[in-house]
């Protein structure tokens, strides 16, 4: 199949019961046994429920992996890979990441005595340099938020694998459909399927996808333990948004070229960053590894806080909020919403100055972003 079938078929037969074409919530906390430990397949649903099940196994297609897991949050599902490292584990990880990462890193896994080492990954040669004996995972997210910086994942995963070390990639900003890291030579895919995937702002969840039986064992015992789980109502939403992935990743991007390109011609920007733009430091990485670029821009504006402000104040199609993916345009202010939590030295050193903002290209009418912004602007 190909991945617009997969999005709509896999994990989604009729259902057996009734016929019932699309996949129905099974909106229930436990199922009935016939005997003592002989069930359907179902026992409780944070350990599995049928709507969630079709949901694993549609995105596992989607990544080419033979395994997915999905959770709460994308932080719950970023929890679980790092659940697999031990007091004494090493770990590296970009400075240019998720502000939530990175508290996560800060606050739950550091006391832990589990170490990370923060470094510039768009430089081979200093990855290899963080490199200890006992570092046992590579975290990578790639493009960056919110500056959209692009990593190599093959050659990095190549290093690594040289020191065993597991491989995750975070591929929220493109989706499966715009990067494969599996087929890139990562372990584990990570992902917010608030964002892209599920597509309509409506749901908190997210997912691990992986080859290997090993892990895929590990996690999911870390899942059943801590419970952080989609209910199955946000799994079939999920699901639901999942089937429009394609030409909704398409929208996106075709959007996102139109405004890039309009902000580079507008004398309050002084920056843009699209990893679609031939000036982009990484574009010709993306080519290599992508098969597009994304639906998110960054730009920034002359000024600081106050123009930022303005300029938000001005906007109205494009809404001032968290988050991205969804078919409706956000901006983004991430010195003081994503990543508030970064010391002001570092959130400074990988390019989160106080002019920075983000845009989530939506899927509207590109004439009436395009004026959005322009008014807003002026």
């Amino acid at each position: 199949m190909k991945f617009e079938t997969k999005a709509i078929c896999v994990g989604q037969s009729a259902d057996q019961a009734t016929g019932a074409t699309i996949v129905p919530i099974y909106q229930t906390s436990t199922f009935t046994q016939e005997e003592v430990n002989k069930n359907k397949g179902y026992e409780y649903s944070r350990v599995g429920n049928p709507t969630r099940t079709a949901l694993d196994a549609c995105l596992a297609s989607l990544e080419e992996g033979k395994y997915g897991l999905t959770f709460a949050s994308g932080l719950a599902a970023e929890h679980a890979i790092l659940s697999l490292l031990q007091p004494g584990d090493h770990v590296i990880v970009p400075e240019d990441m998720y502000g939530g990462t990175y508290r996560l890193i800060k606050e739950i896994f550091e006391p832990y005595k589990i170490t990370f080492t923060f470094t510039d990954f768009t430089d081979l040669n200093l990855i290899e340099k963080a490199f200890l004996p006992s570092t046992k995972m590579v975290w990578i997210e790639t493009p960056t938020n919110p500056t959209l910086k692009i990593f190599d994942i093959g050659s990095i995963s190549e290093l690594s694998h040289t020191t065993n070390a597991i491989v995750v990639v975070d591929n929220t900003f493109l989706s499966p459909y715009f990067q494969k890291p599996l087929l890139l030579g990562a372990d584990i895919v990570v992902h917010s399927t608030t964002k892209y995937i599920n597509g309509h702002s409506d749901i908190i969840g997210g997912a691990v996808i992986l080859n290997s039986s090993e892990l895929f064992k590990k996690i999911q015992l870390v899942q059943k333990s801590i419970g952080a789980v989609p209910s199955p109502f946000d799994s079939w939403l999920t699901l639901r948004g999942v089937k429009t992935l394609a030409i909704r990743m398409k929208q996106h991007e075709k959007n996102a070229f139109q405004v890039a390109r309009f902000l580079k011609n507008q004398p309050n920007v002084l920056d843009v960053f699209f990893p679609g733009l031939e000036t982009h430091p990484g574009y010709e990485i993306a080519k290599k590894q992508m098969t597009g670029f994304g639906g998110v821009v960054s730009f920034k504006l002359k000024g600081g806080l106050n123009e930022c402000n303005a300029f938000f104040k001005k906007l109205k199609i494009f809404q001032l909020a968290d988050s991205l993916g969804g078919i409706e345009s956000l901006a983004n202010y991430s010195a003081l919403m994503t990543h508030d939590y970064f010391p002001s030295e570092l959130r400074l050193k990988i390019g989160v100055t106080d002019n920075l903002i983000r845009l989530s290209v939506g899927i509207e009418n590109i004439d009436d972003l395009l004026e959005d912004l322009k008014n807003a602007l002026d």
